[in-house]
């Protein structure tokens, strides 16, 4: 026995994706509905071997479903979430709408599933930051074994993080370079990012910091541990799709290299490649469609007092948010709503 599952913003890259992990996953399925907005309403999208036409998620009734992936910005999920958890349906939202309410659990499977019990107070379960989730996965079996002081992060996020015109973006600015006549102005990003970087992601806050940069400092400290202080610099690279970090991290305990690679060998959703030879780790184009996060490149930070450094890379689409969601649904299946 199956659920009735809607995913909304089924036209989109993080909707689509999503139901390509729910067919990849064997979700247990018994109808499924995509949704999107009236002007995408009967556009086609793929869930395995089958074709989905999009239904007007303003007309939608939620009553019957079982639970409904929303990855449609946060202003549409203020209108349809609150409709959908009235109707008895469980909302997992991609925005950042709920993440920080008290009574909306953040989940990251691995690192904190026992919070998924908390859905019932809204019937809603946020999903994070897709650069914060990839960062925690890699971080909590450390954070267990020698307890987090302190964690300074820098990213290297993809344009995918920033959608589909980002992309479009990135690859007609590429272009232009070549072709004399064809340059393309920014217009998604606030400088050209083909061939750049751009230590800018949302919007600035009063003391100079980001709210991307804010966001993997509240949600870290709501998914692992709020005693954990986290410094981090985002910024977004000329690559496709792909997150990347730079972590460095701060212990109370002990934990030397060889140690910590072994805890993270045995990690959930965790994939060790580090071999110290040219071409022993892993970069963003190689984590592409694939479920892991990916450490690479541990290593002593001697500058301070039992310190790590490690390199971190993982597909944003999918960890960073259409698989963690897919996650969190399956956990929400085998603790609070099992069929059968």
């Amino acid at each position: 026995m199956g659920y009735r599952i809607a995913v909304a913003g089924a036209t989109g890259n993080v909707g689509r994706e999503m139901l390509a992990i729910l067919d990849e996953r064997e979700f247990p399925v018994d109808e499924i509905v995509a949704l999107a907005s009236r002007r995408s309403q009967g556009t086609e999208v793929s869930f395995g071997d089958r074709t989905l036409k999009t239904q007007d998620i303003e007309r939608f009734d939620f009553a019957g479903f079982d639970m409904a992936l929303f990855a449609i910005g946060s202003g549409p999920t203020q209108e349809h979430a609150p409709r959908a958890a009235a109707a008895g349906c469980v909302v997992i939202d991609n925005s950042s709408l709920y993440r920080y309410a008290p009574d909306v659990p953040l989940i990251v499977p691995e690192v904190n599933p026992d919070a998924v019990e908390g859905y019932a107070k809204r019937n809603i379960i946020a999903n994070p930051n897709c650069s914060t989730a990839q960062m925690v996965v890699a971080l909590k079996p450390l954070h267990d074994r020698a307890r987090i002081k302190r964690v300074v992060v820098s990213t290297y996020q993809s344009v995918s993080g920033a959608g589909k015109d980002a992309m479009d973006e990135l690859w007609l600015q590429t272009k232009g370079i070549f072709v004399p006549g064809q340059e393309v102005a920014p217009k998604k990003f606030t400088k050209q990012i083909a061939f750049n970087v751009i230590p800018h992601i949302d919007v600035f806050m009063e003391d100079g910091t980001t709210k991307e940069e804010w966001k993997m400092v509240a949600e870290t400290k709501k998914i692992m541990d709020p005693k954990i202080k986290v410094h981090a610099t985002c910024v977004r690279v000329p690559v496709f799709v792909g997150h990347s970090e730079s972590i460095n991290i701060e212990f109370e305990d002990p934990l030397d290299e060889d140690e910590a690679r072994e805890i993270l060998r045995e990690a959930p959703g965790v994939m060790v490649v580090d071999k110290r030879e040219p071409g022993g780790y892993v970069t963003p184009v190689e984590c592409v469609g694939d479920f892991a996060t990916f450490v690479s490149r541990i290593r002593t930070d001697p500058t301070v007092e039992n310190g790590l450094a490690m390199w971190v890379v993982s597909d944003n689409l999918r960890k960073g948010a259409a698989l963690n969601a897919v996650q969190i649904a399956e956990l929400l299946g085998r603790r609070c709503l099992k069929k059968g």
